[in-house]
């Protein structure tokens, strides 16, 4: 996770009631609370003292390279956060100074700060490189201002004259030395504009980071985006954008976060995302469809949410068997048909897998029970069958198990335990014999499988995990035509 950027970091991580999509991104690990089904998914406590901590390791390597404003105390903390992602995003090769609009959240619902807007101790002379990337900038930032309908908090007010690292929504960074400052991030998250991107936007070719959460723009992304060399983040999340999925994304050369989720995009996504060398992928609440592509467990991502779409067949029979560092995956609420693959079990860092409210069957495979990692169990709302493996039960890092509206018909006594550890289990609706809330009697007599067949390896009792991906690669070699 080195020189990921933290972005929309919260304060109250652990409020249940919270129905703001929230992507956490901690440098030890990632973790996500999204909001895919109106409740919040996976909480990442730690994510406030980790973040903290880092912040204050790197406050003495940062404090060379930044300028320090006179804000409140309150602030502070808000501006050692983006004064740290300054510091991972921007090369310290020689001292860095940050000279204008470092913004976090402009809108009521961010509690939008702003510090440092238009204050700038290092003004470049005429003669200066900068001049040309400052000019540069302000015919970028008119043109797209001139593409803007409606700005109902007044944000765009300022952006008035060439001095655009005064800008709300701007910030620079630059060094000492001959080059100067530059436009290195843009930060509107939150700020109800309306709008489109022109490709004038293209010519920012130092520009870090692009957030537009939860505004009102719409169309597409301009295909000249790919001459950004230095984009490492692009939030899109939450808008009006629509059309076939932005292949343009994947030709931004060091691109590591993706969001486009809460948009209207359509149709198929490309296989080739999934060999990008991105760290999260969040296209959910989109109308995407088609099946996954056959190389989804290639990605090198800690977390993928592909949840709220209309994807449609099963999930790849090779998932799991790239040597994938996979954290989180979420596929809820598609149209999903077939089994959980065998290969689920060798992602041994997964912490977070919900593949609810989909058509899934057959027995879950044996080879979950590998997942020593995972905290978060979702398979409710499929037709699953059989007995719930032991082996699933005895997971020591499960928080939340959720098994309910299947065909499970059973589950042993390791399994009765759930109900005395502190760990959500429910297993309501299905056709467990002498248990309460199951389903009646005659829409258990008949499994919904169709005769279903799943791959399983050969059950060896006990299991051994390490041995995994040689018995899978066997099967499935031996099962391919």
């Amino acid at each position: 996770m080195e020189g990921y950027t933290f972005d929309r970091i919260e304060s109250s991580f652990s409020t249940a009631s919270s129905t703001r999509p929230l992507a956490m991104a901690c440098n030890i690990r990632l973790s996500s609370q999204l909001n895919v089904l109106n409740k919040p998914h996976h909480v990442c406590l730690q994510c406030s003292s980790l973040i903290r901590n880092t912040i204050l390791q790197r406050k003495l390597q940062c404090k060379q390279h930044l300028t320090v404003f006179n804000v409140g105390e309150k602030t502070m903390g808000k501006f050692w956060l983006l004064a740290f992602i300054l510091c991972q995003i921007i090369p310290t090769r020689t001292a860095v100074t940050v000279v204008g609009g470092v913004g976090i959240n402009i809108g009521n619902a961010g509690g939008g700060v702003w510090i440092g807007g238009g204050i700038n101790n290092n003004n470049p002379t005429p003669s200066s490189p900068s001049v040309s990337k400052l000019a540069t900038a302000y015919t970028a930032l008119q043109a797209w201002k001139s593409a803007i309908t409606e700005d109902p908090l007044g944000v765009l007010k300022t952006w008035v004259g060439p001095d655009v690292c005064a800008y709300k929504g701007v910030f620079c960074a630059g060094s000492q030395g001959p080059m100067g400052p530059f436009v290195a991030g843009i930060d509107l998250n939150h700020a109800k504009l309306q709008g489109t991107l022109v490709k004038e936007l293209a010519s920012l070719t130092d520009i870090s980071i692009f957030h537009l959460n939860t505004n009102r723009f719409s169309g597409t992304i301009p295909e000249n985006f790919r001459d950004i060399p230095s984009l490492q983040e692009l939030d899109l999340s939450n808008n009006h954008f629509s059309g076939p999925f932005p292949t343009v994304v994947l030709y931004i050369p060091n691109l590591v976060y993706l969001d486009l989720r809460f948009n209207s995009f359509s149709g198929l996504i490309p296989g080739d995302l999934f060999n990008k060398r991105l760290d999260a992928i969040f296209l959910n609440n989109n109308q995407f469809e088609g099946e996954l592509p056959q190389n989804l467990a290639n990605s090198p991502a800690s977390v993928i949410n592909l949840a709220n779409n209309k994807f449609s067949g099963n999930i790849p029979v090779s998932f799991g068997l790239a040597s994938s560092k996979l954290k989180e995956i979420l596929l809820l609420n598609n149209q999903l048909t077939g089994c959980i693959p065998e290969g689920v079990g060798l992602f041994s860092e997964m912490q977070v897998f919900d593949v609810s409210r989909n058509s899934l069957m057959g027995h879950l495979p044996d080879t979950i029970s590998c997942l020593s990692d995972i905290e978060v169990l979702n398979l409710a709302h499929n037709k699953l069958s059989g007995a719930l493996p032991d082996l699933v039960c005895s997971l020591r890092s499960l928080m939340n198990l959720t098994v309910a509206y299947n065909f499970f018909s059973g589950f042993s006594q390791e399994c009765s335990k759930q109900f005395f550890r502190n760990t959500g289990f429910d297993f309501s609706v299905n056709c467990i014999p002498g248990r309460d809330m199951q389903r009646p009697k005659p829409e258990c007599s008949v499994i919904p499988s169709g005769g279903l067949s799943c791959l399983r390896i050969p059950s060896a009792q006990p299991l051994v995990c390490g041995a995994l991906l040689g018995n899978l690669v066997l099967n499935v070699s031996s099962t391919s035509p």
